[in-house]
């Protein structure tokens, strides 16, 4: 989920539930049997990975500093017979499990949280900080990434557990730097698909603040493009009562800011998804010094190739036209990241769903490819572009108990990066753990 509500493009699970009804599930499958079969593993299981949720949420690391929770990862995998490849993209791991002849089969799990303090009132909640630079930031798992990663191996305990169900590799990913869109592609730069077997499938799945225990498989877009910039105008500096010896970079920044939006307002289609957001401008020292410089940065959100480039393009010719009406030199605009949209592979979204809905029944929704995506956005797109057919669903984290009370104090669920977001640790690494697991055994099960 980056950074603005990391699943927000998952909310879209609270829409409209699709009537599509999924093709039968193969007369060789029985999803029943299949999910009594992981949740008796889960409720051996349960404690040991209640243990390790609470020691990840009480020491959670950011981007590319999670060295203490991809090393504990990496142990819980070599216990249950894995080969284990640490440092890959950083901080990433990759953990290989052979189990004869058939597809290799990918499940991630994100490895980061972020730099903010928790303000749950949970008695394991975070108090922990990290020297990042020379600066003390407090962390928080405030996206639920401590969640996918009891899922994650509560996923890999129930397939070990059940291995003459299915046949095939399983390549466990523990992807750093989600949160800032860079991990997935860090890893893939260092090799992941040609050092290891590029996966026939993917899989993976994030909590978000709906009912506990909902699955949501969407066809086609699952979230947004993100795009991160900065932009500096260059003026010149004066004192602040001789405006006109200046060419004052804070009023180019405030034009900017107002005319950027007229992209998304006159230029973009009014029916296709788009976002210019100006999140932070940073100029001056005193109030009687005009400054030679402002800097601004942006996040761009979209759907569609094409509006992802109209914005692009958009926010380039007014940085530069700004700076033209004000006479001063080109801005310098710098492409920091970005990541594509993440698309799920409609027949393979249908094929999982077959096998999941009659498992959990009404818990499972299957949304069809013209249903809205959210806005927010996810670097497991890197995995998608790089030619690994995908699934990515969504489980909702929130207990009954905990929406009815939120609902009668009059107050919305605390969504992802929210400092109060804490989701049901054990329902939800439960759903994830059964989703995650039968979306396996539908593309590697022995028939």
């Amino acid at each position: 989920m980056t950074k603005t509500t990391y699943l927000a493009p998952l909310l879209a699970c609270l829409c409209a539930t699709s009537a599509l009804t999924a093709s039968p599930a193969s007369a060789a499958t029985d999803p029943a049997a299949d999910l009594a079969a992981i949740d008796k593993v889960f409720e051996q299981d349960y404690p040991q990975l209640e243990a390790m949720y609470r020691d990840i949420h009480e020491h959670p690391e950011i981007g590319f500093h999670e060295t203490r929770t991809a090393a504990l990862l990496a142990g819980k995998m070599r216990e249950r017979g894995f080969t284990v490849t640490e440092k890959v993209g950083g901080t990433g791991i990759v953990a290989i499990y052979h189990n004869g002849e058939g597809p290799t089969v990918m499940v991630r799990t994100e490895l980061d949280a972020l730099p903010m303090a928790e303000r749950t009132g949970l008695p394991y909640a975070s108090q922990y900080t990290q020297d990042i630079d020379g600066e003390v930031t407090p962390t928080m798992h405030a996206c639920g990434h401590d969640v996918h990663m009891g899922w994650w191996v509560g996923t890999a305990d129930a397939l070990l557990a059940m291995k003459d169900k299915w046949h095939g590799t399983l390549m466990f990913i523990g992807q750093p730097a989600e949160e800032t869109v860079g991990g997935a592609r860090a890893m893939l730069d260092d090799g992941l698909f040609e050092r290891f077997p590029k996966p026939d499938y993917g899989f993976a799945a994030h909590v978000f603040p709906g009912p506990l225990g909902q699955v949501t498989m969407k066809e086609g877009t699952v979230s947004s493009a993100s795009d991160q910039l900065r932009i500096t105008f260059h003026g010149k500096g004066a004192h602040g009562s001789m405006p006109a010896e200046s060419i004052d970079p804070i009023v180019m920044g405030s034009h900017f800011v107002s005319d950027v939006q007229t992209i998304r307002a006159r230029e973009v289609d009014p029916t296709k998804f788009g976002v210019i957001t100006v999140g932070s401008f940073h100029a001056g020292s005193a109030p009687n010094i005009i400054p030679d410089d402002s800097v601004l940065q942006l996040t761009l959100r979209s759907h569609d190739p094409a509006v992802r480039q109209q914005l692009l393009d958009g926010v380039d010719k007014t940085a530069r036209a700004v700076a033209l009406m004000a006479g001063a030199p080109e801005p310098e605009i710098d492409y920091m990241y970005g990541t594509a949209a993440v698309r799920n592979d409609v027949s393979l979204t249908d094929k999982v769903a077959a096998v999941i809905r009659p498992a959990l029944g009404d818990q499972a929704v299957l949304e069809p490819e013209y249903a809205d995506p959210g806005p927010a956005s996810e670097d497991y797109s890197e995995f998608v572009e790089a030619g690994v057919p995908s699934v990515f669903m969504s489980v909702g984290g929130y207990a009954p108990e905990t929406i009815a009370r939120y609902k009668e104090e009059g107050k919305a669920l605390p969504v992802n990066h929210s400092p109060l977001f804490a989701p049901d640790p054990r329902g939800s690494i439960k759903a994830g753990t059964e989703a995650l697991t039968l979306a396996v055994l539908a593309v590697a099960g022995t028939s």
